[in-house]
């Protein structure tokens, strides 16, 4: 499997290795990467474009840049009708989602957006209770995210607001995919709200962990951090620092049920968690990603039943799945995305909407067809 990478950053090289490790005839043969040297990416072409790329000998191809070129590279590849494995979020803009999805329309690219977590054992685990209606049908959804390594994004690039689209964008995607994918179905409004509490300051822009005088008393210093102080090197308490450090959003779907989302960004250690509650008349199931543990809560008989999960730190297992998928979109085996860019641009939509929702204070409707 001959492979094009526009972007062959962390996240790339990581879903590389995962195809890499379902089948070994996978290789990397080109790649448009402006931080790049020759001497890094092996045997390898390095090219300066997109275009440049897509004129090679591809069986499919990767996009891992930096958020705000998801859109503008995707639409470079869909004109080949290659198979493209693309990075979340599919956008970070209204602008881009509407740009994103006319391309598509007029494409035949099998694509595989990186929504991994809807494929992971567990999360397949819990949508096979619910869809068996063990505890009935759900009437409230309870979800949460507090991110116990949150300071990397106000440390790395990751802080800058206008390239991630600010956090819901970042992480919320990741959920509100898999909320989507258990539920079967999609909100029809959001009201959402946002903080930031702790990852602000007067410390002068530009300040590295390295540079301040403060590097061995502040917690979040990387200075003396060997594993990452090379990648996690801004001070998270200059002014310029951007994205919310915690928020929230409620969403409601025709049926007149509604779901509670929270994702938080300064929670440490064993207070992190992600996962959610689903509650029906007949019982209460949750899960967390973290613990691996599945609990399914009787209501009207004493029983509580505990399920244990073995998931490996590449998202909870799904990279693996993921990977498997592109390439059998890429032999021609299958041609049938587990994670569709449907599903990516409704996430987005979530996003978008829940973002405007924080900065305007009203309800907001989700039309997924506009």
């Amino acid at each position: 499997m001959r492979l094009g990478v526009i972007g062959y950053g962390d996240r790339a090289q990581t879903v590389f290795r995962k195809m890499k490790e379902v089948d070994e005839s996978c290789q990397v043969v080109a790649v448009v990467d402006p931080g790049l040297q020759l001497a890094d990416i092996a045997q390898a072409r390095l090219m300066e474009t997109a275009e440049e790329l897509v004129r090679e000998s591809l069986d499919g191809v990767l996009i891992g840049t930096r958020c705000s070129l998801h859109t503008e590279m995707a639409l470079k590849v869909m004109p080949t009708g290659l198979p493209i494995y693309l990075e979340k979020p599919v956008a970070t803009t209204m602008e881009e989602l509407l740009r994103l999805r006319s391309g598509y329309e007029a494409s035949s690219s099998p694509i595989v957006v990186s929504f991994p977590l809807r494929l992971t054992s567990i999360v397949q685990f819990v949508k096979e209770i619910i869809d068996s209606g063990k505890i009935g049908t759900v009437e409230h959804v309870q979800a949460v995210n507090n991110v116990p390594y949150g300071a990397v994004y106000y440390q790395s690039w990751y802080r800058d607001d206008q390239i991630t689209g600010g956090l819901f964008l970042q992480k919320a995607t990741h959920d509100f995919d898999y909320l989507n994918a258990i539920l079967g179905m999609l909100p029809t409004e959001v009201c959402a709200m946002t903080s930031k509490q702790i990852f602000k300051g007067t410390k002068p822009v530009g300040l590295t962990c390295k540079t301040c005088e403060d590097n061995r008393s502040c917690p979040d210093s990387t200075a003396f951090r060997p594993d990452v102080a090379d990648k996690l090197t801004h001070c998270c308490y200059t002014s310029d620092t951007g994205n919310e450090d915690s928020g929230s959003a409620l969403l409601r779907y025709d049926t007149g049920m509604h779901l509670s989302y929270s994702q938080n960004f300064f929670a440490r250690r064993g207070a992190g968690s992600r996962g959610a509650r689903f509650l029906g008349y007949k019982g209460t199931l949750e899960f967390d990603f973290t613990t691996g543990l599945v609990r399914v809560f009787m209501h009207h008989t004493a029983r509580v039943e505990n399920y244990q999960f073995e998931l490996d730190e590449d998202h909870f297992g799904g990279d693996t799945a993921l990977a498997a998928n592109f390439i059998e979109l890429m032999k021609g085996e299958t041609t049938r995305s587990h994670s569709t860019l449907e599903d990516g641009l409704a996430s987005a939509l979530m996003c978008l909407k829940a973002k405007e929702s924080a900065e305007t204070g009203q309800f907001l409707t989700i039309a997924y067809d506009h």
